[in-house]
């Protein structure tokens, strides 16, 4: 058994997927990332017993994930979507994607279409959390992107920034998302200490992200909710993964920036 991403999976794994027909079903639902994850972590393991307490941990994990992600129903259809994807579609590039990818952005579900671009489109959409919900859906990169800029923020609930962050795979989507829409939410100051105490690379990014969006965009925060966060980003900072480290960076720059006060913080 290969994972999407062509990784051979653990013999011990395998069979513990395999044993249940609906279990297999869900591990091929995970990202490739996820699975590569995973994988990682059972070799990773020295002992035994621990190798069969991350395998176990593995099989809870991928059934939780199931259980929070649910496949896409028919209320997330739009009409709208269709002329999008192909619109979307005929302006992307084989050149674009090349692009991409060497700026570290995930291109396996892409078109190859540039940000500018998509907020263009974005332009001509209006408010619509309807669409936004059913363009997310479709998996495709710039689908979603799009998503994030038309979405109303009034409409987004905590359940949805956490499905979200969940399928985040690439740091633009991520970035784009805490920064353009969930940062303008109600949940935002939760999900920030939230996320960045999480271990998911890219949700724990997304945390970090979210801060220093809030700190741009929350005009009226006082200088003691920023405060709070200095323990968090002072942790994160510890973070071997590069994507984390510049998220914390960044975090920590733009509160910095906000006055005197948060530059230099007693």
């Amino acid at each position: 058994m290969k994972t999407k991403g062509g990784i051979d999976v653990p013999p011990d794994l395998a069979s513990a997927l395999a044993v249940d027909a609906e279990v297999l079903a869900m591990w091929q639902r995970l990202r490739p990332s996820c699975q590569r994850e995973h994988v990682a972590s059972v070799l990773d393991a020295k002992r035994p017993d621990t190798r069969q307490r991350r395998v176990a941990a593995v099989i809870k994990t991928t059934k939780e994930w199931n259980a929070r992600h649910p496949r896409a129903a028919k209320s997330f259809e739009n009409s709208r979507v269709g002329p999008l994807l192909e619109e979307l579609r005929a302006m992307g590039s084989e050149k674009n994607r090349a692009g991409m990818a060497r700026y570290g952005i995930n291109v396996e579900n892409a078109f190859g279409v540039s940000v500018y671009e998509l907020r263009k489109i974005a332009r001509g959409q209006g408010g619509d959390h309807d669409l936004a919900l059913a363009l997310w859906a479709t998996g495709n990169h710039e689908a979603r992107l799009l998503a994030c800029f038309i979405d109303d923020p009034a409409a987004v609930t905590g359940e949805q920034m956490e499905t979200w962050a969940s399928d985040f795979d690439s740091w633009d989507l991520c970035d784009q998302a805490t920064t353009s829409l969930f940062d303008l939410t109600g949940h935002a100051w939760t999900k920030a200490a939230e996320w960045a105490r999480r271990d998911e690379e890219w949700v724990k990014r997304g945390g970090f992200a979210l801060m220093a969006g809030l700190a741009v965009h929350d005009k009226t925060a006082a200088d003691r909710a920023f405060v709070k966060l200095f323990p968090v980003i002072e942790r994160g900072a510890f973070d071997e993964r590069n994507f984390v480290k510049k998220a914390v960076n960044w975090a920590l720059r733009n509160i910095g920036k906000r006055n005197e006060v948060l530059h230099a913080p007693p």
